[in-house]
C-alpha cells in the first residue's frame, strides 16, 4: 500500500504577509518572550511593533516546541529550561528569545549565529517562525507571494462575476424580463414559385376567380365563380345565384378586391350551371379549360373559392374518382331543382361558399365547377349545407360545363338529351326500369321518341349504358345527361329475363 504524502510546510515570512494571527492553516504561532524579558531592565532594547515585530504575550511563556504544530488555542506552561535569566547584555542584542529546548549564542538579529537553525529531518522537522534565513537578495518572499495571491483572487472573482451575471441572465431571458428582444428570422427571398406547384398554380388562377354575393327578398348566400371570357361572362352554380329570384342583387368581388353588379344572363336547374355577366370592368382575367375526359384518378387538384365567405382560399388534393353519379337538391319537394351530375369526386377541401369555384388541374386549367359534398351528418344526402368537409367534394365535369355555359350565353337555356321514356323511380331492384304507365295515364314511351325508335318497351330494365353497369334509375338519367342531344347509346336492355342491346339516339329538350 502506498503511503499518502504529506503536504511540506512553508514558512511565512514574519516581517511580511499575511499579518499575523489571521486564521488559517498558516498563521505562524504565537510569538516566545523569555521569562527574563517581561521586565525589561533598564538599557535593554524592546522590540516595536512599529518594525514589524509582534509584541510578546503577557501572560506567560508558550510551551515546548516538540515537532508537531502548535496549536492557537491550547494552554501552555513555561519550559524548565526557560527559566534561566538572560544576561542585560543578551537582551540587548537579540530581538526575540530563542525556543525551547535551542542554546542562546550572541547575535543581533533574528535568525543570526546565536539562534539554532531547525535540525535536518524532511518536512516534520522542526518549525522556527523565528529562524527563517532572509533572501540572498534582501528582497521580501511575501510581497511576491502576496501578489499571486493577490492575481488568483481577482481570477476568482471575476469567474465568479461572470458566472452569477450568466445566471441572472438567463434567468432573466427565460423569464421574459429582458427588455429588448431581436429573434432569428430568414431574409427575405424570391416570391416566385414554380408554376406546377399550388403557390404557383395558384397564383395564375386567382385573379380569375371571384366571390359572388347574392341577396334576394327573402333570402341571401355566398358563393364562387370563374371568368369565362373578356365580355365579363362568369360561369357559377344556379344553387348560388337562385336566392336573387327575378328582382335579387348579386354583386362579384374580383381576388384585387373590385367589386361590380352582375345580372343573370342564363341558369339550369337539371345541371345546377348559371352565367351571371359583370358590365364595365377591365382587365378580366379569364380561365383556361380543360378537357375532363384526360383526368384520371389520383391527378393532382387544387380548388379555390370563398368558404364561409373566406375569398381566395385554396386547397389542393387529388382526383378520388370519375362518373361518380349524384343527385344534389331536391329542397322544393317536386323534382324541378334536382340537379343529375355525373360528377369528379375529390378530396380537395370544398365547404359551403365554395359552389361554382373551379377545380383546376396541375397546368391550372380547369376541368371541374365545384358543386356538392357529401355530409358527415347525413348518411345518404348530397347538398351544399353548412356541413363541413370530410374529403368527399363532387365537381361538375368541365365537357359539361362548357356545353351548358355556352348555350346559356347564346340562348338564355340549356337543353337536355332524353330517351323519350317514362322511368319507374321507385323500383327497388338492379338497374333501371320503364314504368308501365306514363304521368298522365298514357304509355310510358313516348311515341316517335328515341325509345320508341329504339324498340323499348314499358317495364323493360335497362342494366348498362355503353358497357357500364347501373343500378338506379338515378344513374340513367346521370349518364344520359353527362351526353349532347344526338349522341348514340349502346344500352342492354332485360325483358322477360333475357338481356339484348339496342342503340338509341338521344334527343332533345328545353331545360329550366
Amino acid at each position: 500500500m502506498q503511503r499518502a504524502r504529506p503536504r511540506p510546510l512553508h514558512a511565512p515570512d514574519p516581517y511580511g504577509t499575511p499579518p499575523y494571527g489571521e486564521p488559517g492553516p498558516w498563521a505562524p504561532a504565537p510569538p516566545v518572550q523569555h521569562p527574563a524579558a517581561a521586565t525589561p531592565a533598564q538599557g535593554t532594547a524592546m522590540p516595536s511593533p512599529a518594525h514589524g515585530t509582534p509584541m510578546p504575550p503577557e501572560h506567560g511563556t508558550p510551551p515546548p516546541y516538540a515537532g508537531g504544530p502548535i496549536p492557537h488555542a491550547a494552554p501552555y506552561a513555561p519550559h524548565p529550561a526557560d527559566q534561566a535569566p538572560v544576561p542585560v547584555e543578551q537582551q540587548a542584542h537579540h530581538a526575540a528569545p530563542p525556543l525551547a529546548g535551542g542554546s542562546a549564542g550572541p547575535g543581533t538579529v533574528p535568525g543570526g549565529p546565536g539562534l539554532n537553525p531547525p535540525p535536518p529531518g524532511g518536512p516534520w522537522q522542526r518549525y522556527d517562525p523565528w529562524n527563517v534565513p532572509a533572501p540572498a537578495d534582501g528582497r521580501r518572499r511575501g510581497t511576491k507571494r502576496g501578489r499571486r495571491l493577490l492575481v488568483v483572487w481577482t481570477a476568482v472573482v471575476a469567474l465568479v462575476a461572470g458566472g452569477i451575471g450568466g445566471l441572472v441572465g438567463a434567468y432573466l431571458e427565460r423569464d421574459g424580463s429582458s427588455a429588448d428582444v431581436e429573434l432569428p428570422q430568414a431574409d427575405t427571398e424570391s416570391v416566385k414559385r414554380d408554376p406546377g406547384s399550388i403557390a404557383g398554380i395558384a397564383a395564375r388562377v386567382l385573379p380569375g376567380v371571384v366571390t359572388i354575393h347574392v341577396s334576394g327578398s327573402d333570402a341571401q348566400g355566398t358563393g364562387t365563380g370563374f371568368v369565362l371570357d373578356s365580355q365579363g361572362h362568369i360561369l357559377t352554380n344556379n344553387h348560388v345565384v337562385e336566392p336573387a329570384g327575378s328582382s335579387g342583387d348579386i354583386s362579384v368581388t374580383f381576388s384585387g378586391g373590385e367589386t361590380a353588379k352582375a345580372e343573370v344572363i342564363g341558369h339550369d336547374s337539371g345541371y345546377d350551371l348559371a352565367v351571371v355577366k359583370v358590365t364595365g370592368v377591365r382587365g378580366l382575367k379569364p380561365l383556361a379549360l380543360g378537357n375532363s375526359e384526360n383526368v384520371q384518378v389520383g391527378d393532382p387538384v387544387v380548388a379555390i373559392g370563398a368558404p364561409f365567405d373566406l375569398a381566395n382560399t385554396v386547397t389542393s388534393g387529388i382526383i378520388s374518382a370519375k362518373e361518380r353519379p349524384i343527385t344534389a337538391g331536391g329542397e322544393k319537394g317536386d323534382g324541378s331543382d334536382i340537379s343529375y351530375v355525373d360528377a369528379l369526386q375529390t378530396d380537395a377541401p370544398i365547404n359551403p361558399g365554395n359552389s361554382g369555384g373551379p377545380l383546376v388541374d396541375a397546368q391550372g386549367r380547369v376541368i371541374g365547377i365545384n358543386s356538392a359534398i357529401r355530409s358527415a351528418d347525413s348518411g345518404s344526402d348530397l347538398e351544399g349545407g353548412q356541413a363541413g368537409s370530410i374529403g368527399l367534394g363532387f365537381a361538375i365535369p368541365v365537357n359539361q360545363g362548357k356545353r351548358v355555359a355556352e348555350e346559356l350565353i347564346n340562348t338564355g337555356r340549356a337543353t337536355h338529351p332524353v330517351i323519350g321514356v317514362t322511368l319507374d323511380m321507385d323500383y327497388s331492384g338492379d338497374g333501371a326500369r320503364v314504368a308501365t304507365k306514363g304521368n298522365n295515364g298514357g304509355s310510358p314511351v313516348n311515341p316517335g321518341g328515341p325509345g320508341a325508335k329504339a324498340g323499348i318497351e314499358g317495364g323493360d330494365v335497362v342494366n348498362a349504358v355503353d358497357g357500364a353497369r347501373i343500378h338506379s334509375a338515378q344513374e340513367l338519367i346521370v349518364k344520359i345527361r353527362s351526353h349532347r342531344p344526338e349522341d348514340r347509346l349502346a344500352l342492354t336492355v332485360e325483358r322477360g329475363g333475357k338481356e339484348r342491346k339496342v342503340t338509341l339516339v338521344l334527343g332533345s329538350a328545353d331545360g329550366s
